[in-house]
């Protein structure tokens, strides 16, 4: 049995949350309010132990897939924010 092409059941609309890993906070913090015009929440999480790497929680409440692709392709576009997962 494959499961590569099973997409996840996922009841709409729900909170999503993003991770986004970047080198500098008030830069991440500065491209999401840019990004998200969304009701959101960001709250840190971690940092890499040297210091270079920082990332933060976002929460997103999406309406469906499209609206939850969109958002993360927003995300994605930003200089500021190296990773979206």
């Amino acid at each position: 049995m494959s499961f590569g092409n099973m997409k996840p059941d996922i009841e709409y609309p729900c909170p999503w949350n993003y991770k986004l890993i970047g080198t500098d906070e008030a830069e991440l913090k500065t491209a999401v309010a840019g990004l998200i015009t969304e009701p959101h929440r960001l709250a840190p999480s971690n940092a890499s132990k040297t210091g270079k790497y920082i990332s933060l929680n976002l929460t997103v409440d999406v309406t469906d897939e499209t609206h939850r692709d969109a958002v993360y392709n927003r995300l994605s576009g930003s200089p500021a924010i190296r990773m979206v997962m």
